[in-house]
């Protein structure tokens, strides 16, 4: 791995470190272009599209939506396969998240003024949230639980996951969190083209009312763009880490930290 210097006591150094802080985290023109592309694509023909585009990207070779929908069966399965140690962590993790959660939960309210007048705030959950948990180089079962369990508590009604599936590989601890959590759809296609989907909707995949979770730069740039025609969570990446340290530190540590944001992208930045 290529480390790059800078020393406080040079004189370019804040013009240095100026310019690593400005690399481009945005989308370029191709990649805009390609990702308005993609959801004009899916919007327009649907299931045929995501089809093409989930083949072309995540070198897939499926005839039809039936073999990208992972089953219910399928998740308990992986649930009930994974190690014991991993299962009980998940379990653990499943458990936190849901009491943080309902100590977040916002309920509604009403009183009534003098002149009876009555007036209130209406809490009403979302019918139908997406849900976009990273595939590939990176998987995370976490994303699940801290995107599904705080929905499902909030009391959306359905909620849909996509998660692409390189290759046809599918991890095992994602799809064991997916069913802790209650998913109640999942399919395996990912990229804009599963924005797209769910901001949109197919024949077979349902449109959302949000779509939440992180991505590449192809995902936040689709996120950003179908902005209006659902809510999104946030623009969630590259990621990007500061660490101040001197001599008194381990090491060990600092490297851990490091590596917690330098893991999810090669555009990640990790500074020490």
């Amino acid at each position: 791995m290529d480390i790059k210097r800078l020393n406080t006591q040079d004189d370019t150094f804040w013009s240095e470190l100026k310019g690593m802080l400005e690399w481009e985290t945005v989308s370029d023109q191709q990649v805009f272009d390609t990702v308005n592309g993609i959801l004009g694509d899916v919007r327009t023909r649907g299931d045929a599209a995501l089809i093409e585009y989930t083949n072309r990207f995540d070198r897939m070779q499926v005839e039809s939506m039936d073999q990208l929908e992972i089953s219910q069966e399928r998740l308990q399965q992986a649930l009930e396969n994974i190690p014991a140690e991993q299962r009980k962590a998940l379990e653990t993790a499943e458990t936190r998240i849901r009491v943080y959660a309902e100590h977040q939960k916002i309920e509604s309210w009403q009183f009534t003024e003098t002149d009876g007048t009555v007036l209130g705030q209406q809490v009403t959950p979302l019918d139908r949230v997406g849900l976009y948990v990273p595939g590939g180089k990176a998987a995370y079962p976490s994303s699940v639980l801290m995107n599904a369990l705080p929905a499902k508590v909030a009391g959306v009604a359905e909620l849909i996951m996509v998660v692409p599936t390189p290759d046809g590989e599918m991890n095992e601890l994602v799809l064991a969190a997916a069913a802790i959590s209650d998913v109640d759809k999942v399919f395996s296609i990912g990229g804009a083209q599963a924005v797209a989907a769910l901001a949109y909707g197919t024949e077979t995949v349902p449109q959302v009312d949000k779509i939440v979770g992180p991505g590449n730069i192809y995902v936040a740039t689709a996120k950003r763009m179908v902005f209006g025609t659902v809510g999104i969570d946030m623009i969630a990446g590259p990621s990007e880490i500061l660490v101040i340290a001197d001599a008194n530190n381990s090491p060990d540590w600092i490297a851990v930290d490091l590596l917690s944001q330098a893991e999810h992208d090669e555009s990640a930045q990790s500074i020490l």
